[in-house]
């Protein structure tokens, strides 16, 4: 049994939050690419759908190397998403709907646009310019090798070089200019940034790789320590989860106070935080440091009994025991989405068993949204859609695709535009009346998961979202922090949740009879009841309290 301690009320500790990749939800002016205003015509949906809040990708002034995490103005908006007073309007229409607006703000890196990094270019080596980023000789007998064995996330060497020979570290584009965190400007300047942006309103912000930041002193060579299995990101343990990274999350968690002191409302810090291990996960959400993570080990986990026991564990007995709440993710912008990764299809190879994928993923929500914690949900997963894995490689705009020389699809795949009508051009993507050609191209099956073609079916994938959004308010039990596995036979798991709320999920390829005494309240799969299909997941109310 695994009882959350008691750290105070927050509205994030329960949340549902949806991503809005803001280039690919809603395009407002008619030029192909979403934005501001879009996202803005929409919140009644988001507000239908039954989420607490959104959270928007980057909007920022961008030269768009990595569609918007190469940022060059952390205080403004790009002209393709609207301007500062789209945003303003965006806010304050959100707060009407009574949903949360968070923001992302990516600390690790900015673009090579950005007016420091030219700055550092027009002053040279060694001046204070350069020393607010990694710049360093290189080795090699006249300086033509870069300076250290580290590998960019994207593909090749973590440096460049520039014309007057010295070389900059990006760990990953080129384009992508890694700060020096051990410059005293860099902090002010963020905490510059973290206050335009709270005076605004917004609610929280997303923070991109918080466990990077710092590097280890002297940037010295590394052994190879191989590549992550899911993502086939290199593994730098030099440039990752540094002891001095705490201190500034330690910082921003006492700006953020100071603002929820000053106004009432409670400004939240969710971290993007690239660790395997869960205790050390853990220690970036202590009381005084990032309010939450987001729990990747869920995102990770395949469609088993034994594995999703084993992760739900780890979550709830590391971050939750720290007096934080999982922030548990099944879907993001950077991920092939779960019906592909559940089918056994990827990028590249083909979307694998489709039906199959969307039964599991449709089982893998309903676990998910009956967890203890928060959920974080990515555009188009309420809508089933599958990952696109034939994009024609014209198209391809992901630096990982063409860094790697093709040998990695990239994450394009789950960025493609959102079908909103199935009879309008490019399925309503564009507003009425335009027809122009969305940034990425929408597969003709997409009509197939149009939002309006899902609401005509109460049996689609949206209306398992909203029917469970709407009772994870209404059931007392799914606020509760108390969570007991029930025993089960093989290939099935069953907890309990508070008084009287049971979820069982049902892994195996089989049958089996529900091994709880209650009544059914929701379920994935329409045949559910005395018995549960094959992947699926149900909600009961139990009889016997």
């Amino acid at each position: 049994m695994h009882t959350e301690p008691s750290a105070g009320p927050g509205w994030w500790r329960n949340a549902v939050i949806y991503q809005v990749y803001v280039r690919s939800f809603h395009d407002a002016d008619g030029d192909g690419i979403g934005d501001l205003g879009g996202v803005r015509a929409r919140l009644p949906y988001l507000r239908s759908l039954g989420v607490d809040g959104l959270w928007l990708n980057p909007f920022f002034p961008s030269p768009q190397h990595d569609h918007g995490y190469d940022v060059s103005d952390y205080c403004a908006v790009h002209p393709d998403y609207g301007t500062i007073d789209t945003f303003d309007r965006l806010v304050r229409d959100a707060h009407r709907l009574n949903l949360k607006v968070m923001i992302d703000v990516v600390p690790n890196h900015c673009s090579i646009e950005h007016p420091w990094f030219a700055e550092a270019l027009a002053a040279g080596p060694g001046s204070p310019e350069r020393a607010r980023f990694h710049f360093a000789d290189g080795s090699g007998r006249d300086g033509e090798l870069p300076p250290n064995n580290w590998r960019s996330i994207f593909g090749g060497s973590a440096w460049r070089r520039v014309p007057d020979g010295q070389w900059y570290l990006h760990t990953f584009a080129a384009e992508q200019a890694d700060f020096n965190w051990r410059h005293p400007d860099v902090a002010a300047y963020f905490e510059q940034v973290l206050r335009f942006w709270f005076d605004r309103g917004v609610d929280g912000l997303r923070i991109d790789v918080a466990h990077g930041l710092h590097k280890r002193d002297g940037l010295p060579d590394h052994e190879h320590a191989g590549h992550d299995e899911l993502t086939g990101d290199p593994v730098n343990p030099h440039a990752w989860n540094q002891p001095e990274v705490h201190d500034v999350w330690r910082s921003w968690r006492a700006i953020a106070e100071e603002y929820t002191a000053r106004t009432g409302r409670e400004r939240v810090l969710v971290g993007e935080v690239g660790v395997l291990d869960a205790e050390q996960v853990a220690q970036y959400q202590r009381p005084d440091e990032l309010h939450q993570n987001f729990f990747f080990e869920f995102l990770r986990a395949d469609f088993d009994d034994r594995t999703l026991s084993d992760v739900i564990d780890r979550g709830l007995g590391t971050i939750a025991a720290s007096g934080s709440a999982v922030a548990w993710v099944l879907n993001n912008h950077d991920m092939p989405r779960s019906v592909t990764r559940y089918a056994g299809g990827a990028p590249g190879a083909g979307p694998g068993d489709v039906e199959l994928g969307l039964t599991r993923a449709r089982a893998a929500a309903l676990l998910m949204l009956a967890l203890p914690g928060s959920a974080y949900l990515y555009q188009g997963e309420e809508l089933g859609l599958p990952e696109v894995t034939d994009l024609p490689e014209e198209v391809l705009a992901d630096p990982m695709f063409h860094r790697s020389n093709g040998v990695r699809r990239g994450r394009d795949g789950c960025r493609v535009p959102l079908p909103w009508a199935t009879a309008e051009d490019h399925f309503g993507f564009s507003a009425s009346g335009t027809a122009s050609t969305p940034w990425l191209p929408q597969p003709d099956w997409f009509a197939h998961h149009a939002v309006d073609r899902l609401l005509e079916s109460g049996q689609s994938m949206l209306h398992l979202y909203r029917e469970a959004l709407a009772l994870r308010r209404l059931i007392p039990a799914l606020s509760s922090n108390d969570f007991r596995w029930l025993l089960t036979e093989p290939g099935v798991l069953a907890f309990t949740r508070g008084d009287g709320f049971a979820c069982v999920v049902n892994c195996s390829s089989r049958p089996v009879c529900t091994p709880v005494d209650g009544d059914l309240v929701h379920a994935s799969d329409p045949e559910a009841g005395e018995k549960l299909p094959p992947n699926s997941t149900a909600w009961f109310l139990l009889r016997d309290r």
